[in-house]
């Protein structure tokens, strides 16, 4: 089942709403919420070759083809039926 646009717009939203305050445990818990039923996997930014289909703070969101056995990342939200969210190292600030 693909995401649908609705639904793309309501991660666009919130993505929006956090900015760049969204990290990634609460970020998972909020898409879990706003999209029952949406598969969502997680990991490390640095295992993950594609770009990313929207970013926010210290995550990244790649779309899930889950038609098949094995997850692929797709640039497609037509053949989307979830997201990886990968979390991004944060970064040190530097003192000037």
């Amino acid at each position: 089942m693909a995401i649908s646009e609705l639904e793309l717009a309501r991660i666009d939203a919130l993505l929006s709403a956090l900015g760049g305050a969204a990290q990634p445990d609460p970020l998972a818990i909020a898409l879990q919420r706003l999209v029952p039923g949406l598969a969502l996997r997680r990991c490390d930014a640095s295992d993950v070759l594609e770009e990313p289909f929207r970013s926010a703070g210290a995550c990244d969101l790649h779309l899930l083809d889950t038609a098949d056995h094995c997850l692929l990342v797709t640039d497609q939200p037509e053949r989307a039926g979830g997201l990886l969210l990968a979390a991004r190292a944060s970064q040190p600030e530097v003192a000037a």
